[in-house]
């Protein structure tokens, strides 16, 4: 059987010491609830601090089997909570344990945070079969 599976690793900048602490404690503690949760928030990605203790910087990866949505939920959560702005974005890979047609390729999502919005997202299958019909791939 195959295994498919998203994978990403990015870095989000919170802009201080105290956000990161507080987008850390925010990750844990919907962690904990989605352990009693039949929809559980974040899964699918592990968050930690990228540089110092005292650095603003997270880690943003997958644990095995990545769900990109639940990272697009989280970042928005944190741009509502800790009052974020500018822009983001991640890019992921999707696997597969097997070769299987139609099983690989990729994306990546942008965000706007202050408008607490996706704004645009863009995928390698999509833009593939786009371009083998002939269609404009800078549209």
């Amino acid at each position: 059987m195959a295994d498919y599976s998203p994978h990403f690793s990015c870095l989000i900048d919170v802009g201080t010491c105290d956000k990161a602490a507080r987008a850390l404690a925010l990750f844990h503690e919907l962690r904990d609830a989605d352990q009693d949760a039949g929809d559980p928030q974040v899964s699918g990605f592990c968050l930690s601090r990228q540089d110092a203790p005292e650095g603003s910087t997270l880690w943003i990866h997958d644990d095995e089997h990545g769900d990109v949505e639940a990272v697009i939920r989280f970042v928005l959560r944190l741009a509502d909570d800790l009052d974020l702005t500018g822009l983001w974005g991640f890019q992921y890979a999707l696997t597969c344990s097997r070769p299987r047609l139609d099983a690989f390729g990729g994306g990546a999502h942008a965000i706007d945070l202050g408008a607490r919005k996706s704004i645009g997202w863009s995928s390698t299958q999509e833009w593939l079969a786009a371009a083998l019909n002939g269609e404009d791939l800078h549209a």
